[in-house]
C-alpha cells in the first residue's frame, strides 16, 4: 500500500505544522473569521489572513504528499484522513482538560451562548445573557469574564461588549460541573457614543482572566 515513504513522511509533517498554526487552545483562533477553509480562518475582521492563507495552501499539498505516498485506496485515505485532521485537537484538548488542566485552562465553552438586549429609556439597556460553560477539573475554578464583540469588529459600534459596562463578572464554578451562568444587567450607556438600541445575539465570544493567566472562548 506505502508506495513513497518519504512523502508520506512529508505529509505527516506538514499536517502536524498546519494543525499547530491555529491549534484551537488556549484561544479559540476563530471567532473573528467571516471565510475558513477546514481550520484556516481566511478572511477576518482585517480582511485576508495571509498565514492562513498559506497554511491552507501547505494543507492541499500535505494531501497531495499522501496521496503520492500510497498505491492504492486513496479517496478512503483522504476520508479518514480529513475527519481525524478535524476531530483530532478537539480529542487532544478534552482529554487535556479531563486529566492535567488547572485553573481557567480547564474551563470549555461550546461557543452556544447568547445575549438580549432592551432599550429602557434614551441612554438604558437591560442585558441578559446566558453562557454554558463546564469546568473539568476537580476544583473549583474562577476568574473574571469580559464580553467580546466579534460580530462586526472594527466599526466602532458596541454590541455583547455593552455587558462590560458593569463588568468585567466575577465567576465561580464547582468542580466538573457544567452550569449555564445568567447574566442581568441594567446598562447605562450615556457615555457610548455607538452602540446597539435593542437585538439578541447568537455564539457569544468571551475573554476569561485570572491574574496573568487570560483565556479567549
Amino acid at each position: 500500500m506505502i508506495r513513497n515513504k518519504k512523502a508520506l513522511i512529508a505529509s505527516a509533517v506538514i499536517l502536524v505544522v498546519c494543525m499547530s498554526l491555529y491549534f484551537p487552545f488556549p484561544n479559540n483562533e476563530m471567532i473573528y473569521a467571516r471565510s475558513t477553509f477546514m481550520t484556516f480562518p481566511i478572511t477576518d475582521q482585517n480582511g485576508n489572513n495571509v498565514l492562513a492563507i498559506i497554511g491552507a495552501f501547505l494543507f492541499v499539498f500535505a494531501i497531495l504528499f499522501l496521496v503520492i505516498g500510497i498505491s492504492k485506496y486513496h479517496i478512503r485515505t483522504v476520508i479518514v484522513v480529513l475527519i481525524a485532521y478535524a476531530l483530532l485537537p478537539q480529542g487532544l484538548i478534552a482529554l487535556y482538560q479531563e486529566t492535567m488542566a488547572d485553573g481557567i485552562a480547564a474551563i470549555s465553552y461550546d461557543g452556544k451562548g447568547t445575549c438580549d438586549f432592551e432599550r429602557e429609556g434614551e441612554d438604558e439597556l437591560t442585558g441578559e445573557c446566558n453562557l454554558p460553560i463546564v469546568n473539568h477539573s476537580r476544583e473549583a475554578v474562577t476568574f473574571e469574564l469580559e464580553f467580546l464583540d466579534t460580530f462586526f469588529p472594527g466599526d466602532g459600534t458596541r454590541y455583547t461588549s455593552l455587558m462590560n459596562v458593569n463588568g468585567p463578572y466575577k465567576i465561580t464554578i464547582e468542580p466538573n460541573q457544567k452550569k449555564s451562568f445568567r447574566l442581568k444587567e441594567w446598562l447605562d450607556v450615556s457615555d457610548i457614543p455607538h452602540h446597539i438600541d435593542s437585538g439578541g445575539f447568537m455564539d457569544v465570544h468571551f475573554k476569561i482572566m485570572d491574574g496573568e493567566r487570560e483565556r479567549v472562548l
